[in-house]
């Protein structure tokens, strides 16, 4: 095959430079509105150099609230890939190895929940969160973001398990192992990778879901995404502080998926990357 120019490599790095300065800026300008005072971050004129303040960061950091809406997305998002990866792991397995005819339109189906819009759904599941109990929990939340991530855990495991030669759980049969002892000894650590690809974008899926947990959870159960919304009031948005509470709302995520970008390229793309 042949290599791009020694200018073409320039170029393509300038490009991918320059998309990825664009993708940033947005997250860039919210980090430098959360050291500027509500003035400086309500002008007409766009401030670029100023005195910052860590007023606004230390506020949200000294209150409790941030710390419950903390503790509550760390339950949840670990809560709910927990259980995805329970009711997945079996799901892929049987569609991976012991395929039929419909596996694949099972597949498709799975997936195409993912193109439905949750407001479509909301109705039903809030009348049935209500009279089972399970409005502004966290049990309810892990239950529905199980159900909002489980097809694209059941498609990535899928994707990772047909990586894995049949001649080797087909040997260790004629050895003798149980199902047990095939998923244990053999599946999983063969699979690993691709369980902890998928196990990170879950809980990243989980971490940044707003639609549920804006209308299943109010105080008790409200995870972060539901605390930065809460600074839209009618009395208007208080800029410096929503976007302090977003830096601080992201950091967290944003560090895991730094420190585990090559298992997440990996997952994006379904382990089309080797």
């Amino acid at each position: 095959m042949r290599q791009p120019s020694a200018s073409a490599r320039i170029s393509l790095s300038a490009l991918a430079w320059i998309i990825g300065a664009i993708v940033f800026f947005p997250i860039f300008w919210m980090a430098l509105t959360s050291i500027k005072t509500e003035a400086q971050a309500i002008s007409s004129t766009p401030l670029l150099f100023f005195r910052p303040t860590f007023a606004n960061l230390a506020s949200m950091l000294e209150s409790g609230d941030y710390l419950h809406f903390a503790a509550n997305s760390i339950i949840v998002s670990i809560g709910s890939t927990a259980a995805a990866l329970v009711l997945g792991i079996p799901a892929a397995y049987a569609m991976a190895f012991y395929p039929t005819h419909r596996t694949k339109n099972l597949l498709l189906w799975m997936l195409s929940t993912k193109m439905m819009p949750s407001v479509g759904v909301l109705v039903p599941v809030y009348l049935i969160f209500r009279d089972v109990g399970l409005l502004d929990t966290r049990v309810g939340l892990v239950a529905i973001y199980t159900l909002a991530n489980l097809p694209i855990v059941v498609w990535m495991l899928y994707s990772f398990f047909r990586d894995v030669p049949h001649e080797i759980l087909e040997a260790s049969r004629m050895d003798g192992a149980t199902f047990l002892q095939q998923m244990v000894f053999l599946l999983l650590p063969l699979s690993a990778p691709g369980i902890a690809s998928t196990g990170l974008l879950s809980i990243i899926l989980s971490w940044n879901e707003t639609f549920w947990s804006i209308n299943l959870t109010s105080s008790e159960a409200a995870p972060l995404t539901a605390f930065i919304a809460s600074f839209s009031s009618p009395e208007g948005l208080f800029w410096a502080r929503l976007s302090a509470a977003s830096v601080l709302a992201i950091a967290p995520i944003l560090m895991l998926g730094w420190m585990t970008q090559r298992q997440l390229v990996r997952g994006l793309t379904f382990g089309a990357v080797k």
